[in-house]
């Protein structure tokens, strides 16, 4: 949590004092015209790597084989395009590593290879909206002036989970 927060409040100062220097050395006009133009340049390779990305997965998939970039080579290419339409300098850097094929390969390498120890030392943590696993052990059935929600959770008995149907014809 705390690098977290480091990074969104020490991160807006520097690129400010960067694009500051920047600008007193090449000027405002120029500087103003460079964050524009890297925001239009990372829009553009965000959007080809992206496609990119997407029909190497297609392929592989439809190749019955899994892709060679994975879902991690994926999220790189997003947070790169991300990373490039915010304005400033050390965001641009850090975007054009993520969006460039032979560093995000590395990226993506490095990040697996972070995650697998976490998961190793027991000390990563999955955090999801809408789905629970393990789920909770079973609730007691709801009353009789509850009426069935399709929002309601199936309650769990040992290895069987018992929902409710119905056949639509």
């Amino acid at each position: 949590m705390a690098p977290l927060f480091l990074a969104f409040t020490l991160l807006p100062f520097v690129e400010l004092y960067l694009l500051i220097r920047i600008g007193s050395v090449a000027g405002t006009l120029n500087t103003v015209l460079f964050v524009v133009l890297m925001g239009i340049v990372g829009a553009a390779l965000a959007k080809s790597q992206g496609r990119k990305v997407l029909q190497e997965w297609r392929e592989a998939l439809a190749a019955g084989r899994v892709p060679e970039e994975g879902v991690l080579g994926g999220i790189l290419v997003l947070a790169g395009g991300l990373l490039l339409i915010t304005p400033g300098v050390v965001t641009d850097v850090l975007g054009f590593f993520c969006l460039l094929p032979s560093t995000r390969r590395m990226l993506a390498g490095s990040l697996q290879r972070y995650l697998a120890g976490q998961v190793a030392r027991g000390t990563a943590q999955v955090h999801s909206y809408g789905f629970e696993w393990p789920p909770r052990p079973p609730q007691a059935a709801p009353g009789p002036r509850h009426r069935a929600s399709p929002f309601d959770r199936p309650r769990v008995s040992g290895d069987v989970i018992d929902t409710e149907g119905e056949e639509i014809k």
